[in-house]
């Protein structure tokens, strides 16, 4: 793609779409991880539940959303960097996936299938996409 050639519009709708869905993904983790659960509502039962995460689950947590919010930000900005972003955000899906289906057990009212298929749908779009728009030359 030339300089002179126009973001396609797609971008700007598949940047800002995702970047708001990402956004509360971060808003999630941000809550968790500053201690303001009780403001959600959640009870004792469900803060001691997210305070049980280790270490490594956090920091794969992290990956996921990080990655993925700034893989968005990275599609409106045509960096080719979309794409290493979007990758640690797989690999930190499957990490925190994998932490949450079989090493630990998710109460019940955290259990949300749909949400969960959501979240790995859009993500692994997010990451073709990303790859698509770098191979057309649209991200640099």
């Amino acid at each position: 793609m030339n300089e002179s050639t126009k973001t396609p519009w797609h971008l700007w709708a598949v940047g800002i779409l995702t970047l708001l869905w990402n956004g509360i993904g971060i808003f999630s983790y941000m809550v968790t991880h500053l201690g303001k659960l009780e403001s959600l509502g959640m009870t004792a039962a469900d803060i001691a539940y997210f305070d049980s995460f280790p270490a490594w689950a956090n920091a794969l947590w992290a990956m996921g959303v990080w990655g993925a919010f700034f893989g968005s930000l990275l599609l409106l900005f045509r960096s080719r960097w979309a794409v290493t972003s979007l990758i640690i955000s797989v690999i930190g899906l499957i990490g925190s996936t994998y932490f949450q289906r079989v090493i630990i057990e998710i109460p019940e009212h955290f259990d949300s299938i749909g949400l969960s298929l959501a979240i790995w749908v859009i993500t692994l779009f997010m990451l073709w996409y990303a790859h698509k728009m770098k191979g057309e030359g649209v991200l640099k």
